[in-house]
């Protein structure tokens, strides 16, 4: 059992960043014409002026909220904030970002299996990244029950510990996890499993948010004579 924790939790973390490096590279190098978003907005926009913003803003706040609250170590924030206090922030704000990003998901995950033109232009990766999407969503839903039972925030500085470890190449990282309830085992490993597959999918996009619009100069549009 320990073998098996250390290796889902100490190497598989490793795997699925390699995969998640490398094969975002390769496909940028080798398959620029699969580069895109697969948008099917113009195939069916029904639900989604919706869908779409809730989904979207929803998985922003919920993937920068953990980035910033995972790899920030305890002692930066220890003189502003308690453990407990920022637990339940994070609790407010990640279930508030959380129940959009489901409602969101949910509704484009319904249209994708039951719109007849979204559905048959959908690949299987398609499909299969915005099922992973939603059930990732769900979990994190389902860890608020289980962090309101403990809200001294000792399990989030557990999680903390175990994602620093990883990122800083720490040994040992996966004992941090010792002893935490089975729906945060759970919800880490289907986030590392979309990490993994990621250069697959139509997550791609990602890497190329256009943040060069936010500083270029304005553009002058005339009608013609």
């Amino acid at each position: 059992m320990n073998y098996l924790h250390t290796l889902l939790f100490g190497l598989y973390p490793y795997l699925a960043g390699s995969v998640f490096l490398i094969g975002s590279l390769l496909r940028f190098d080798h398959g620029q014409y699969t580069w895109k978003t697969g948008s099917s907005q113009m195939l069916s926009s029904r639900r989604m002026r919706l869908a779409s913003p809730l989904f979207h803003v929803g998985i922003l706040v919920i993937f920068f909220g953990h980035l910033v609250g995972l790899l920030t170590p305890h002692w930066v924030y220890a003189p502003f904030i308690s453990a407990g206090t920022k637990q339940v922030f994070a609790i407010l704000v990640g279930g508030i970002a959380g129940i959009a990003c489901l409602i969101g998901g949910a509704m484009l995950l319904h249209r994708r299996f039951t719109d007849p033109r979204v559905k048959a232009s959908s690949s299987f990766m398609d499909n299969l990244i915005i099922v992973l999407l939603v059930v990732q969503v769900t979990l994190g839903l389902l860890t608020i029950p289980a962090a309101l039972h403990h809200l001294d925030g000792g399990v989030m500085i557990k999680l903390a510990e175990w994602a620093q470890a990883i990122v800083f190449f720490q040994g040992g990282a996966a004992t941090h996890l010792e002893g935490i309830g089975f729906i945060y085992h759970l919800h880490i490993l289907v986030g590392l499993t979309i990490v993994l597959v990621f250069p697959f999918t139509r997550l791609v996009h990602a890497w190329s948010a256009p943040l060069g619009y936010l500083g270029r100069r304005y553009q002058i549009v005339r009608r013609r004579a």
